[in-house]
């Protein structure tokens, strides 16, 4: 009996953010080892499936870095990265494409299905969903792009609809090119477009850390006024830097919070946005 006492103790405590959230939007970035384990795919799943169904509008945008390194790979082809971002020739955009668009993004549509969730895929460059253009760089980048508009209609006649967006981060240029976007990049102007309610990014950290050898120093609230100070203090460093920008660019355009979460922890997304202390680390406006 006491077991059954606390599930229900969990769903009370849910409550009200069940009511909060109620028919708003939450743009979650999906990728790193979150995409390579079955377990955690399917709890991730689960949870998104679960949002819909108490009535928030979840949009997912996704990666698959790894997986495109290893489709390079076998074509003897060696991955290139400039601060972060994959150097991108015209062989290379037909193997992003292919391996975004074509497998992850028809599995992460599958396994939504398969939990109960009504998903579809979409391309960024397909309905101009993402218009971009070459990323302006010191730096030949390739077909690497920037983000120049976000046409939301598609996406809230899907949510209106019931249906489960899934985004894979391609941009149309305007002369019909496909541009590779940065996911974080993309799930921030995305989210910062619909102002969505959240924008939530599942990576392969706790979340930001005070202290890096210690995974317990997380810290649960973050000021956007603190990012450059422990940026100096090198306590956000490297490629978690691309992510606190994608996290303050999609607050200062309207979304109430941003949250960066260990997506392998199962059912972290429930636990970051149904619970009181969460799991990782939420930033919010000054």
């Amino acid at each position: 009996m006491e077991k059954l006492i606390e599930k229900a103790k969990v769903l009370i405590e849910a409550l009200p953010y069940i009511k909060k959230f109620h028919g708003e939007k939450v743009v979650i970035k999906y990728g790193g080892s979150a995409m390579e384990h079955e377990k955690t795919k399917k709890a991730i799943m689960q949870d998104i499936v679960f949002m819909r169904y108490v009535g928030m509008n979840p949009i997912i945008v996704h990666g698959g870095g790894k997986a495109i390194t290893e489709a390079l790979k076998k074509i003897g082809k060696k991955s290139k990265f400039v601060d972060g971002l994959r150097v991108t020739d015209k062989e290379t955009i037909q193997v992003v494409e292919q391996v975004l668009f074509e497998n992850a993004n028809k599995e992460i549509v599958s396994l939504i299905n398969e939990s109960g969730g009504n998903a579809l895929g979409i391309n960024g460059k397909s309905e101009s969903l993402i218009m971009a253009a070459k990323l302006e760089t010191d730096k030949d980048m390739g077909f690497v792009g920037q983000i120049t508009k976000i046409r939301p209609e598609k996406l809230d006649e899907l949510c209106n609809q019931g249906v489960i967006p899934v985004i894979t981060p391609l941009g149309l240029g305007k002369n019909g090119e496909t541009y590779n976007i940065n996911a974080d990049t993309a799930a921030s102007e995305i989210a910062a477009t619909l102002k969505a309610q959240k924008l939530v990014l599942l990576t392969d950290v706790p979340g930001i850390l005070k202290d890096k050898s210690d995974a317990e120093s997380i810290m649960s609230t973050l000021k956007v006024s603190e990012i450059e100070v422990l940026k100096k203090r090198g306590v956000i460093t490297g490629g978690m830097i691309p992510k606190i920008h994608a996290c303050e660019r999609a607050l200062e355009a309207g979304v109430k919070k941003s949250h960066i979460i260990d997506g392998r922890i199962l059912h972290s997304l429930l636990l970051e946005i149904f619970t009181d202390k969460g799991i990782g680390t939420e930033l919010i406006k000054n």
